[in-house]
């Protein structure tokens, strides 16, 4: 039966290795949202925003903006190394609790748990240098387990990062397509003054449609594998939420402000994102306030700028309240986002926010209109 402290320590070391291999297998096998439980139990979901906590009020206190952005864009990448230390001292120290409250198993017998700790070590680095050895059956059976967990977690931490990796340039490639028509940071008014201004304002569904798989995908994979949203953009002034809040107001103003313009698609683009919006701010437990983000002031200029773009228009009162009403659905979850993720401002998203030297906003070049035909009289 062994003594009471080698009971305690057996316990331990069981409850240790249960904890860190469910977390692995949540955070890295289960492609889904975990269940409510599952995530109370992780201790992953409370290290990573703890550490991003602390990561984001030193990244909003940087000199300028470069090196913030640069300091901030780490972080994600630095957190799979930070886990993976994590998941391997925690294994360490199970197993070694195993060993040590078997101890009578092993040769020669460990004197202090310093020393089972280290024969925990190298049978799950599998280094085998032979100064220990199990001679009992169940010390044996640990030392095997010890290997095998310590092959089995560096094997989905590879494939997690090349999952993770996939996800992200898929989510990125979208961004970057997006600023040549939405500018940078994006904007959803400059999307749709330059796609009429360039006069292919029949390709807008396209991009709505586009946008609708995009926003599927990235609620798929970002609650999924949560770390995800830690990665940045890696282009400046760009910001996968930014993006999804511009193509959100482009088809909110498609809806109520544009007369005419691909309604349908921008009523299910506007949907899909919606839904991702909201599920992201709830899975983070963000603090969502009711706001507009948008003064009439503003909204009386963006009108302005699609009216010179060949738009027409609705009544200003009429599609004011259409649009205040529509944005105050998502306006709050998509600011209450980039506040978290100290996104670069854009506008109508963040721009309130508390950076200390947010970057300029950069429209793209202007297209000009296609010139008319001569006429008759002209040739």
């Amino acid at each position: 039966m062994g003594t009471p402290q080698q009971i305690l320590e057996a316990a331990g070391g069981l409850l240790l290795l249960y904890a860190v291999l469910f977390d692995i297998f949540l955070t890295v096998v289960v492609p889904r949202r975990a269940p409510r439980v599952g995530q109370l139990l992780r201790f992953s979901g409370y290290l990573v925003p703890g550490l991003w906590s602390v990561w984001r009020w030193i990244g909003l206190r940087q000199s300028s903006a470069d090196r913030r952005e640069g300091f901030l864009g780490s972080f994600g990448a630095l957190m799979i190394i930070v886990l993976l230390v994590a998941w391997i001292a925690g294994l360490v120290v199970g197993y070694g609790l195993l060993l040590d409250a078997l101890r009578d198993q092993v040769r020669p017998q460990p004197e202090t748990l310093d020393a089972a700790l280290y024969f925990a070590g190298t049978a799950l680095l599998t280094l085998g240098f032979g100064d220990f050895v199990a001679m009992g059956a169940l010390a044996r059976m640990i030392t095997l387990a010890a290997a095998a967990t310590g092959l089995g977690v560096f094997a989905v931490v590879i494939t997690l990062l090349f999952t993770l990796f996939g996800s992200f340039q898929r989510r990125e490639v979208a961004v970057v397509v997006l600023e040549a028509g939405a500018g940078a940071p994006p904007s959803g008014v400059t999307l749709l003054e330059t796609y009429a201004m360039a006069g292919i304002l029949g390709d807008l569904s396209q991009v709505f449609r586009e946008w609708q798989a995009w926003s599927a995908e990235v609620l798929d994979s970002h609650l999924a594998y949560p770390i995800l949203a830690y990665f940045r953009s890696s282009h400046d002034n760009d910001s996968w939420i930014s993006s999804l809040g511009a193509v959100m107001d482009a088809a909110t103003l498609v809806l109520t402000t544009i007369e005419d313009g691909p309604k349908g698609w921008a009523k299910l683009s506007r949907a899909v994102g919606g839904h991702c919006i909201e599920d992201l701010a709830l899975y983070f437990g963000l603090q969502v306030q009711p706001e507009l983000g948008v003064e009439r002031a503003e909204f009386e200029e963006a009108r302005d700028r699609l009216a010179r773009a060949g738009f027409r228009l609705q009544d200003a009162d009429k599609s004011w309240a259409s649009f205040s009403r529509m944005r105050l659905e998502y306006a709050g979850q998509i600011n209450a986002l980039a506040r978290y993720w100290a996104t670069p401002p854009a506008q109508w998203i963040g721009d309130r926010s508390p950076l200390r030297e947010p970057r300029l906003h950069v429209a793209p070049p202007t297209v000009a209109a296609p010139l008319a035909e001569p006429s008759a009289t002209e040739r």
